[in-house]
């Protein structure tokens, strides 16, 4: 039997087939559309998984299940993004669960969000398959994928998870994308961390490398000027105390054995986003200390995540194989 996996994101559209041991045996990925509705979408999303279907020679009609996992916010019940946040206004909803159910001739369409489809993925892979994990996303955003007791948490719409939105700052230096101050996301998400940057300078104008005036300034200069720059060290030290509270929420909410964590942000300076992290978790948490490791899957975690749902009936776990 063949399974699919999908990977809706704000920039691209992937789709992996697989067979029943989660071997990929055919992939496609393709921009995101801007537009002009969310149907232009959802056709991406059906054309990557016919041309991954026809890499590895399958009959999308015999694919035996799929599993999604996507940008949000979602409607469970119906099958759809809503309002997607990181995409145009004109997008105002995205058919998922139904034109795949469609396509693939199955009722086995499993839909979630992709910081769930990140944990699904995560304790599928895991060595030993753990009941109680934590999938943390610092990217563009911040969220999380939660399994407690080997339940992949959901919640009555598909939006659990929404860490990124917890107020860590009662003072609310930082408004986040959202319209809220103070939220995790508004301090250490890729798209925040210059903005928060500026602010800090601002308050503190010292000298710097550091092009926090000019509109391309980037996290990845803050990252890159680290060890060389007293204020670029300042931003790491203060988003990784962020970090470190929000984790500790987490941590004390779920009692997680592990907590993989991934987004581009921590891919791409691992040593600066986690190193710091765990040095601070030990004074922060009251409970057993989870191990904390960057996920080695890399930036295709959320689409082996979707093709583990689809191979374990939405849960992650290989004793349902």
């Amino acid at each position: 039997m063949h399974y699919v996996g999908v990977d809706l994101g704000a920039t691209n559209v992937r789709a992996v087939v697989g067979d029943g041991d989660a071997t990929i045996l055919g992939s496609a990925k393709r921009p995101t559309p801007r537009g002009p509705t969310g149907i232009a979408v959802t056709e991406a999303v059906l054309g990557v998984v016919r041309e991954a279907c026809a890499e590895a020679g399958v009959d999308p009609a015999t694919v035996a299940a799929a599993g999604v996992g996507s940008i949000g916010p979602l409607d469970l019940a119906a099958g759809v993004v809503e309002n997607p946040a990181n995409l145009p206004d004109a997008i105002d909803r995205i058919p998922l669960t139904g034109p795949l159910s469609e396509l693939l001739d199955t009722d086995e369409v499993h839909l979630h969000n992709d910081t769930n489809a990140g944990v699904i993925g995560e304790r599928f892979h895991a060595d030993r398959n753990p009941d109680d994990m934590v999938y943390l996303t610092i990217s563009s955003g911040v969220g999380a994928g939660v399994s407690v007791d080997g339940n992949v948490l959901a919640g009555w719409d598909g939006n659990a998870g929404e860490v990124g939105h917890m107020t860590l700052d009662p003072h609310g230096f930082m408004r986040c994308g959202c319209g809220s101050d103070g939220h995790w996301e508004a301090y250490c998400s890729g798209n925040n961390i210059p903005r928060y940057a500026r602010e800090l300078h601002a308050e503190d104008p010292v000298e710097t490398s550091l092009p926090v005036d000019d509109p391309d300034f980037s996290a990845k200069d803050v990252f890159d000027a680290a060890g060389d720059d007293d204020f670029a060290d300042h931003v790491v030290a203060q988003v990784a105390h962020w970090n470190a509270m929000g984790l500790a929420n987490v941590i004390h909410a779920y009692a997680p054995l592990v907590v993989s964590v991934g987004g581009a942000v921590a891919l791409n300076n691992p040593e600066l986003v986690l190193d710091p992290v765990r040095e601070q978790l030990s004074e922060m948490v009251f409970i057993n200390l989870p191990e904390i490791k960057l996920t080695d899957l890399g930036d295709e975690v959320v689409v082996k995540g979707a093709l583990a749902s689809a191979l374990t009936g939405g849960t992650g776990d290989r004793s349902r194989l």
